[in-house]
């Protein structure tokens, strides 16, 4: 079964060439290289959600290698076995063209502590036939051993690339932007920045009608409302006022605690009060990052800063 993602904007301005992707000087050199040499070294592409790392990935192999690959989802299929059958199995057999093969373990940080100890040992074992490229969010969960066997790359985008992207995406897609939208259309960029993914997916939404009509995109109102229940410490009407708000924000959470840290840092006059309530959010958004319910992270953080003392 096929299917027709050409309505998609993520799907459709996918990089599918080296000349496509945005990213770094030194990281489009040293992809540039490969493709001159014919040859990767095992990779390890890091940084957040949407930047792009299996978007590179899938570039290697099509683009620059044009070889035989496995792709391999790690948070999925992040068991020992998968080393021990899937992995094993297509690392030790020559490819049909005597390239060189490439296994890609996508968000790799899933995997097991066991799988990666097994994974080490078939990254040397089969060096010579086999290349692996190892995408994560969050470098500290890859194992050391398979740190050191990799060449790391932080794939984040420049900021003035993305917005570049977005605009080009825009104009490609005979969309109109207002005078009026234009500023607000890089505020929207930099809230969503680094993830690229998000913010094409979010562009295509506002741009349902021909014309991009975004709103208040720092929900300043929202966070006005917030702000004034936390000073009042109505830690009991806080949460109904948070869950009523949900659909100004898309009940995305993240970007409501960034845009939080940021409406206080341009607000609190206060500077010992400042200098509280930024630590407490950015705490509270790194806890962001893995904790289950993200609505509940958000909550405790605003229940903390209500809490502080003038």
């Amino acid at each position: 079964m096929s299917y027709d993602f050409s309505n998609l904007w993520i799907e459709k301005f996918r990089p599918k060439t080296l000349s496509d992707f945005i990213c770094t000087s030194f990281t489009k050199e040293s992809l540039l290289s490969f493709k001159n040499k014919e040859e990767i070294p095992n990779l390890l592409f890091i940084g957040a959600a949407g930047i792009g790392k299996t978007s590179a990935a899938k570039i290697i192999v099509n683009d620059i290698l044009d070889c035989q690959y496995l792709y391999i989802n790690a948070s999925d299929e992040n068991g020992i076995d998968t080393i021990r059958n899937k992995v094993m199995n297509f690392a030790q057999t020559m490819s049909i063209d005597g390239k060189i093969k490439v296994i890609i373990l996508d968000e790799c940080d899933g995997l097991s502590m066991d799988a990666q100890r097994a994974l080490r040992n078939t990254m040397e074992e089969f060096s010579g036939i086999t290349r692996f490229i190892l995408t994560a969010n969050y470098k500290y969960k890859i194992i050391p051993a398979l740190q050191s066997r990799c060449q790391s790359f932080d794939l984040t985008p420049p900021l003035d690339l993305a917005v570049k992207r977005c605009a080009s995406i825009l104009k490609q897609e005979c969309i109109t932007v207002p005078d009026d939208q234009k500023v607000k259309l890089v505020e929207f960029i930099k809230g969503t920045y680094p993830d690229l993914r998000k913010c094409i997916n979010e562009l295509q939404k506002f741009s349902s009608s021909g014309t991009l009509v975004l709103n208040d995109t720092k929900n300043n109102k929202v966070l006005d409302l917030i702000f004034k229940e936390v000073k009042k410490k109505n830690v009991e009407t806080l949460r109904k006022a948070l869950i009523e708000s949900e659909h100004t924000f898309n009940s995305d959470y993240t970007t409501l605690l960034r845009n939080l840290f940021n409406h206080v840092d341009e607000t609190e006059a206060n500077p010992d009060l400042k200098r509280f309530y930024l630590l407490t959010i950015s705490e509270y958004l790194y806890r962001d990052s893995f904790v289950v319910d993200k609505e509940i992270n958000c909550y405790a953080c605003l229940i903390q800063l209500s809490e502080i003392k003038p």
